[in-house]
């Protein structure tokens, strides 16, 4: 049980920091084409991976929002939610090792 819990966090961290990718490499390509340039945004791609008892979540490649060029706002704001996600990501994998280690703890006894 254990190890499905921290498998599940890291693996949440894992997309969201290729989510974090997808961003950076958005506002670079924009500001490379400058003001007037066109370049269509990426949008990161996650699915649920539910092979083992314990379903993840992970990155599957991005698509292209065709018609719509990078916006810096938009580009932070989902900086944000992956910043936001990920910090959930460790605190539940904080949790799963205290329990690990408290497991441990109460094995010696």
């Amino acid at each position: 049980m254990n190890v499905e819990l921290l498998d599940a966090a890291a693996a949440g961290m894992d997309a969201q920091r290729a989510a974090l990718d997808v961003a950076a490499r958005n506002v670079a390509a924009a500001e490379a084409a400058g003001p007037n340039g066109e370049y269509s945004r990426e949008v990161p791609v996650f699915r649920i991976d539910a092979d083992d008892d314990a379903p993840r979540v992970e990155f599957a490649g991005t698509r292209d929002e065709r018609g719509t060029n990078v916006d810096i706002l938009t580009e932070m704001i989902a900086v944000m939610n992956a910043a936001r996600a990920y910090e959930a990501d460790t605190s539940i994998f904080d949790v799963g090792k205290r329990l690990a280690e408290k497991t441990i703890d109460m094995e010696r006894l």
